[in-house]
C-alpha cells in the first residue's frame, strides 16, 4: 500500500478531519447546535424530534411502561423506583424535573406537585438492555411519601426487616387531608 505524505512538510503526520456525523441523532444534534448558535434558541420541532429519538431507544413493557430508578446525582443514593411512559419521559426531558406515570391513579405524576418535594432532573440514562431508565436527580426535600429521604429505608438484617431511616418530615405535613400521596 503506498504511503501518503503531507503536502505541508516532509514526513509530518497527516491531520485527518473527524468523520462526518452519522445517523439521525448526530444530524439532529448538528442542526440543533447550528440553530442555537444562529438564533440563540432551539425550535420546538428540533426538540420534538430529539424526544422521539430518545423514546425510540427505550423498550417499554406491553402496558407502555418502563421502570425508572431515581438516584441522587451527587451522592449516588437510590431514592425511589417508579414507572414512566412516553409522556412522562417527554415531560421530564422538557421540564427538567422528574415526572412519572402513576399506575394507581392512571395519570401523569409530576414528583412534588402535591408535597413540594421536587426532583430536578440532572441526567437521564438508559440501561444496557434499554428496558430500565435511571434518573440522576437533585432531590429537593424527601423522596418518600413516608417522609423519609429514600423509599429504601428497610434493610434485611438478622432474619428480619429493620428500619434504618426515620422520617425527616411528618407525612401529614407533606400531604394535607384530601391531598394525594406521591
Amino acid at each position: 500500500m503506498p504511503s501518503i505524505r503531507s503536502p505541508h512538510a516532509e514526513g509530518a503526520p497527516i491531520e485527518t478531519p473527524p468523520a462526518a456525523p452519522q445517523g439521525k441523532l448526530a444530524r439532529l444534534e448538528a442542526r440543533k447546535a447550528l440553530m442555537q448558535q444562529e438564533t440563540g434558541t432551539i425550535p420546538q420541532s428540533v426538540t420534538a424530534d430529539w424526544f422521539e429519538i430518545a423514546l425510540a431507544a427505550i423498550k417499554f413493557d406491553p402496558s407502555g411502561l418502563v421502570p425508572a430508578i431515581a438516584q441522587q446525582f451527587d451522592t449516588g443514593e437510590v431514592l425511589m423506583v417508579a414507572w414512566m411512559n412516553g409522556e412522562a419521559i417527554r415531560t421530564s426531558l422538557a421540564e427538567g424535573r422528574a415526572c412519572y406515570w402513576s399506575r394507581s391513579r392512571g395519570k401523569l405524576w409530576r414528583k412534588g406537585e402535591t408535597s413540594g418535594q421536587v426532583q430536578l432532573l440532572r441526567e437521564m440514562r438508559l440501561d444496557c438492555d434499554g428496558d430500565t431508565v435511571l434518573l440522576l436527580v437533585d432531590q429537593q426535600g424527601v423522596a418518600c411519601h413516608t417522609g423519609r429521604r429514600s423509599c429504601f429505608f428497610r434493610a434485611w438484617r438478622d432474619g428480619g426487616w429493620t428500619t434504618i431511616a426515620e422520617p425527616q418530615i411528618d407525612p401529614v405535613t407533606l400531604y394535607p387531608q384530601g391531598a394525594e400521596n406521591e
